[in-house]
């Protein structure tokens, strides 16, 4: 790993300024799994029965709801809490935000999904600058009491993606701002100082396919752990077509804590 001694969940969990970082880390240690599934299914039916099958075995269930065709609050999000609370997970809604501060203030909090009332985890480019962590975590603050937290996107799997060198660092930047709410990054490695922990979460995970045909490309899980990743995120190498979604997240959740305890020699 890079530029910082690997440390365990269980003292990151103590000592890391982020009470959800907290939670995650308790849940991930209690668990034995670094894994996040990535949920990009079309209907209600098929989401909730993945994660009710999958939540034995992962930290996170990442989703995107504004693709469920038959999406409503209490169909939807209301069983997927329950399902939360069932399987002890955390969910991250990817919803990639990249506005202004009052901007983003009001799609977090209002309108049909009202993402801040029950995904514990969002993400959002760095672009717009410290105005969209302020509007973000001013939505938080505002409509609940639960733990809350942002991912900034610092580095992405895509291939030809822009988010490298200095944008990358301007963003980390951007997140010692608020380290209380903006607990870490979406990133291929290991960001920050010695003294900081971020948490970074890393996509474009695959112990098979190497890319998608378009411009995804795949790191092998020990790739991206041993690089500095703290969960990996994976979604067609488990719940793609002809895939056995229950054998394929065991594998990823086998494969992510071996490569976590390898990082700790």
């Amino acid at each position: 790993m890079s530029n910082i001694t690997p440390k365990s969940y269980e003292s990151r969990m103590a000592t890391h300024p982020s009470p959800l970082a907290r939670r995650l880390f308790k849940i991930m240690v209690e668990k034995q799994t670094n894994l996040c599934v990535s949920l990009d299914v079309y209907s209600k039916a098929e989401l909730l029965q993945l994660v009710d099958t999958l939540g034995p075995y992962v930290c996170v269930f990442k989703t995107h709801v504004d693709i469920v065709d038959d999406f409503s609050y209490e169909s939807v999000v209301e069983p997927l809490v329950a399902l939360s609370k069932k399987h002890n997970f955390l969910i991250f809604e990817d919803r990639k935000f990249a506005d202004i501060g009052s901007t983003v203030k009001s799609q977090y909090t209002s309108g049909i999904y009202k993402i801040v009332r029950w995904s514990h985890i969002t993400n959002a480019h760095a672009l717009p600058g410290p105005g969209i962590i302020d509007g973000l975590y001013a939505g938080a603050k505002e409509v609940t009491d639960d733990e809350r937290g942002l991912l900034l996107l610092a580095e992405m799997s895509s291939k030809g993606s822009l988010a490298t060198g200095e944008y990358t660092d301007k963003t980390v930047a951007l997140a010692r701002g608020n380290t209380e709410f903006t607990f870490g990054f979406i990133a291929q490695n290991r960001l920050g100082e010695p003294d900081e922990d971020f948490v970074i979460m890393t996509p474009g995970v695959g112990l098979d396919a190497k890319s998608d045909g378009l411009g995804q490309q795949y790191r092998t899980v020990d790739e991206a752990v041993s690089g500095g990743s703290d969960i990996v995120i994976v979604g067609r190498g488990i719940i793609g077509k002809g895939r056995d979604p229950i054998a394929e997240a065991k594998r990823y959740r086998d494969a992510g804590w071996a490569s976590y305890l390898a990082r700790l020699k």
